[in-house]
């Protein structure tokens, strides 16, 4: 059965096959991406006659929802177990206006941070488009009618820049028209930093706004914090994101997340102003989220007050992120890693 969600041509296809007119198929991604339908029987202006051959021939959903945390903040976290009983998660972050959902782009993650649930246990595949785009629908489902998503971060489980040839086609379907239609400025791509593969972005497609996740302001300490850093280097991923920034002209963001006693010293809070001062960039500070088994820890509030006021007087343009979802484990892979055996929750389908 061929999953719907797929950005290609198969369903113009079938439909010319089937004898059914072609506009037929703009009704259909209406259903789907503003109409929010959880089934083929929701497509309530499409013949009876297509709604039951389109159902033998092709599915919305080709996961199912493992598991659904609410927080008290608002954030919704689902747990994705996939066909092949892989799982993934995504989450839903309400902030006044924004509605900004966090998708993932890989089953787990072979980039090794130390710090973070995802990729304890490796990497086992890269998602499909539309498995990418499922996770948006899904989250979607989770608003109320009047409201719509506002903003997307790759930002979950996997290394996007290492799936690139399917991530892309995903986010075009996000920021299409006759898609979710989200703006492609609202649309932000995490990596942990690969030059190769930024400038292939820059390339391809520079539409959407870069994020590096540096967490440290030397080689050294990168390479024990994010292992891949060996075969790499700050200044080669610095190198690669001036290039997006000049292709793009869209400001960089550096996400900085802050571990207690590790990365979050006055001297670590100086080396990073000195290599991000000259630069048009957004300095994204994260506090750790702590993850269970794992030795590291959150930094004391007065930790983190002389970081910021250090990076504050070098005139560094930085946020501090509030955390969000600590008490339902939002943290990238997190719940994915709590959840030994999994129950069945009521799908939203």
């Amino acid at each position: 059965m061929t999953h719907i969600l797929n950005p290609d041509n198969s369903l113009n296809n079938w439909l010319k096959e089937q004898q059914f007119p072609a506009f037929r198929s703009k009704q259909i991604r209406r259903w789907l991406y503003q109409g929010r339908a959880g089934s083929f029987d929701d497509m309530s202006d499409l013949p009876k006659k297509l709604r039951d051959q389109i159902e033998s021939d092709f599915t919305i959903w080709t996961s199912r929802v493992a598991e659904h945390q609410t927080s008290k903040d608002g954030t919704e976290k689902l747990l994705l177990e996939l066909a092949d009983g892989g799982r993934i998660e995504c989450v839903l972050l309400k902030e006044e206006n924004r509605r900004t959902i966090c998708i993932s782009s890989q089953v787990g993650c072979a980039m090794g941070c130390v710090f973070c649930a995802s990729g304890l246990d490796g990497v086992d595949r890269n998602l499909t488009s539309g498995e990418i785009i499922e996770q948006m629908l899904r989250l979607q489902r989770l608003l109320p009618e009047e409201e719509r998503l506002s903003h997307i971060v790759v930002m979950g489980m996997g290394e996007p820049l290492a799936n690139l040839d399917r991530l892309l086609p995903a986010l075009d379907q996000a920021s299409a028209k006759d898609g979710l239609g989200i703006s492609a400025r609202r649309i932000t791509i995490s990596t942990v930093g690969l030059p190769k593969a930024i400038k292939r972005l820059a390339d391809l497609n520079s539409r959407y706004h870069l994020a590096v996740s540096l967490h440290a302001p030397n080689d050294q300490l990168r390479n024990e914090i994010v292992p891949v850093n060996s075969n790499i280097g700050i200044d080669k991923i610095i190198e690669s994101a001036d290039h997006y920034f000049d292709v793009s002209s869209r400001r960089l963001t550096f996400e900085y997340v802050l571990l207690g006693d590790i990365n979050d010293q006055p001297e670590h809070a100086h080396q990073l102003a000195k290599l991000l001062k000259s630069r048009n960039v957004l300095l994204n500070v994260i506090p750790y989220n702590p993850v269970a088994g794992l030795p590291y820890r959150t930094p004391s509030s007065k930790t983190i007050s002389k970081f910021r006021a250090i990076l504050l007087k070098s005139s560094i343009n930085v946020q501090f992120r509030q955390r969000k979802g600590d008490d339902i484990d939002a943290a990238c892979g997190q719940l994915r890693r709590k959840t030994g055996e999994l129950h069945e929750i009521q799908p939203l389908n």
